[in-house]
């Protein structure tokens, strides 16, 4: 499907696309990089190794006694203070407090303040009627004299007002035309006059000058502008420009390549550094594992395991028979002086108060059982019927 493909279409290697200076310096770098970054990841793993080692053995079990005795110290006597003695004495504490003061004030309440309460109330809702009885014959007198007094002499200044009003209305009309015509002929058309002759003639001369001198600095800031636009370009902008394209950018672009293969060389030789320092790891593990870990497994397994199990076969199990016997025979004396004992406070009683008597045994009268019926069935009075209650269970 490839070979189909136009050449514009075919896909372009990694190594053309990438081009002959990231070729050119990826291997050097790579070699470099690794001779400095194994050493560096061989000490950084031994570390890792020492860190969890030193956490798992020495910082773990260190914490764990710190935490215990912390517990210990703080923890615990603080739990049985509080349990033991802030909480009974919070307990007496409440109880005395509701006996001393909870249950007087609720017999004072109930008792004495209750009473004193109710009289109150009723007190006052006697008084609150007396005061609304007198204000209600004060609103009813107030009210006749607003209805048969206030109400006809009001209607009459009304009826006054009004004529005042219409006589005043009608004076009033006639001084406001007079005083706008003279204001309309004395300072209006005079005004206008003046504004239109006068005032917008000056105004647009100002208006057209101020606009003529507006435009002559604009130009004369333009032309400025322009010149100083221009020689800072030539001057300073050209110049930068040319030194970016033709000089920082191919810089940049190297540096850039350098960079990316730096930092793929590092992480490629922290990978490679680590797989080396995981064989050199194993190696060293194997090597202890056949110096010192080996030679003790075959000394225990060939030498000690042999030895402990003779001297367990001929010291220890005859020692542990022979104390096991020493037990036995010590239990078996031990119970021979506790009977000797016990028999010789039972002669020392008999000696004192006598043998105790022997119990008499009390006879049995057996039942009487009529001839002819078996044990184990009831006679014919006390047989059992679906309509009495004397059943096997309730029967006497």
């Amino acid at each position: 499907m490839d070979l189909e493909k136009t050449p514009a279409e075919r896909p372009v290697p990694q190594a053309q696309a990438e081009g002959c200076l990231a070729v050119a310096i990826r291997i050097p770098v790579r070699i470099v990089v690794l001779v400095l970054v194994v050493p560096v990841r061989m000490v950084w793993d031994a570390l890792v190794v020492g860190g969890r080692f030193l956490r798992d053995y020495a910082l773990r079990p260190v914490g764990r006694a710190l935490a215990l005795l912390a517990w210990a110290v703080f923890v615990w006597p603080l739990v049985t203070v509080w349990r033991y003695v802030v909480v009974p004495a919070g307990k007496a504490v409440g109880w005395l407090g509701h006996v001393l003061v909870v249950v007087p004030l609720v017999w004072l309440y109930r008792t004495v303040l209750t009473p004193i309460g109710h009289a109150l109330a009723w007190l006052a809702r006697g008084v609150g009627a007396g005061i609304a009885w007198v204000f209600r014959g004060i609103g009813a007198a107030v009210g006749w004299v607003y209805a048969r007094v206030l109400t006809p002499v009001g209607h009459a200044i009304a009826w006054l007002g009004k004529g005042a009003g219409m006589v005043l209305a009608a004076v009033g009309t006639g001084v406001y035309t007079a005083v706008a015509w003279l204001v309309r002929y004395l300072f209006v058309v005079p005004g206008v006059w003046l504004y239109e002759w006068i005032l917008a003639p000056v105004g647009r001369g100002i208006a057209w000058t101020v606009r003529g001198l507006v435009w002559l600095v604009r130009m004369i800031f333009t032309g400025i502008g322009v010149a100083l636009y221009w020689t800072l370009r030539v001057l300073l902008v050209l110049p930068a420009l040319a030194v970016w394209r033709w000089v920082l950018a191919p810089i940049g672009r190297v540096l850039v390549v350098i960079g990316r293969e730096v930092g793929e060389a590092l992480g490629h030789a922290w990978r490679v550094a680590g797989y080396i320092s995981l064989a050199v790891g194993r190696f060293l593990g194997r090597l202890f594992r056949w110096i010192f870990v080996e030679p003790v497994r075959w000394v225990y397994l060939s030498v000690l395991t042999p030895v402990g199990h003779a001297v367990r076969d001929t010291v220890l199990r005859p020692a542990a028979e022979a104390a096991r016997s020493v037990g036995r025979a010590t239990r078996q004396a031990l119970a021979t002086a506790r009977e000797s004992a016990r028999q010789a406070r039972a002669d020392f009683r008999r000696m004192l108060f006598g043998a105790p008597g022997e119990p008499v045994p009390v006879p049995l009268e057996p039942s009487p059982i009529p001839s002819g019926a078996s044990r184990r069935e009831p006679g014919a009075d006390e047989t059992r019927t679906l309509g009495s209650s004397r059943t096997a269970l309730t029967k006497d």
